[in-house]
């Protein structure tokens, strides 16, 4: 469900390219103008404006944006002029990068996509920075983390909703005893299951753990692990039963305390938009008893603010 309000009659591409060369032409830019614009179009029109720009003018719109706009405001609407896959990749490869390593943003993204989202990644990945993912990732990725990342990547998984009881029940049990029942942790056996198994087995896997051992998996999965690797485990079985709800916790912690996680904000606002912002609002609302425009408001200002705020649509 997405939460964008895009015009009922929207001017056309040729029409919002001549509106947006306007808008960069002269001193300085006006940039409530640019906002106003690419803040209420979707993902078909945006591809459409990139190309009429480019047709009309003979110059890339995302090269203009970025010399016009700076700051928190330019990387916000330079992730959202991309296509989800092209976006997830720029994410990854900044995510990467020695100098801006964020190791928690690509477990993030590579353990709450689906297979089918991850292998047009890869292949978006490499087309345009002329990189295989595996290898950045060998390389700024260790240990368990490493192996979980390098699995969901490289193994295709199952995305029907059929799942085998007695197949659950028995990974239930060889999690317990790979965990919570030995000394120590058999981190493979977790790597294993949560990189091969479809979202719908997940739930199934949580659900016998739960009537077995009277426990959660989550749980389990922070008592047993840490750090990076926690994350991921974490990330993939809080996607599969409620994505709305991991992705309301992970904007909560971003705005929480003192300052302001902008990049996580952005990331996550941008990604999310377009597929499920209307649950994510309804979940943050409901866990934290604000509305997430509200929260967005108080930790955000000028154009950067609107900008956020357009994309998340009405305040209910």
């Amino acid at each position: 469900m997405s939460t964008l309000t895009v015009p009922p009659v929207p001017p056309s591409p040729r029409e919002d390219a001549i509106q947006l060369y306007k808008a960069f032409k002269g001193i300085g830019c006006d940039t409530a103008a640019v906002v106003g614009i690419i803040a209420h179009r979707d993902a078909t029109q945006r591809v459409y404006i990139q190309q009429e720009y480019r047709a009309m003018y003979s110059e890339d719109i995302l090269k203009r944006l970025s010399s016009e706009l700076s700051g928190k405001l330019e990387n916000a609407v330079l992730l959202w002029m991309h296509d989800p896959a092209g976006r997830d990749a720029i994410i990854l490869k900044q995510g990467l990068t020695r100098e801006f390593l964020n190791l928690e943003a690509v477990t993030e993204i590579i353990c709450s996509r689906t297979t089918t989202q991850l292998q047009t990644l890869i292949q978006i990945y490499h087309s345009t920075f002329g990189r295989h993912l595996e290898h950045d990732i060998r390389q700024q990725a260790s240990g368990d983390h490493e192996k979980i990342l390098l699995a969901c990547v490289s193994k295709p998984r199952y995305e029907g909703l059929e799942v085998d009881r007695e197949l659950a029940a028995k990974d239930a049990k060889d999690l317990y005893r790979a965990g919570e029942k030995k000394l120590g942790t058999d981190e493979k056996v977790f790597v294993q299951i949560f990189s091969e198994r479809s979202r719908a087995h997940l739930i199934a896997v949580n659900t016998c753990y739960h009537d077995m051992y009277g426990g959660s998996l989550k749980k389990a999965i922070k008592k047993e692990t840490s750090g990076l690797f926690a994350h991921a485990l974490l990330t993939i079985i809080q996607c599969a039963e409620n994505p709305a709800k991991y992705f309301a916790k992970v904007l909560y912690k971003s705005m929480k305390g003192l300052g302001t996680n902008d990049t996580t904000l952005i990331r996550v606002i941008v990604t999310r938009t377009e597929i499920d912002m209307q649950y994510i609002k309804a979940e943050y609302h409901k866990k934290y008893k604000k509305t997430l425009n509200d929260a967005v408001h108080s930790e955000t200002s000028g154009h950067y603010r609107t900008f956020l705020l357009s994309l998340l649509g009405p305040n209910h």
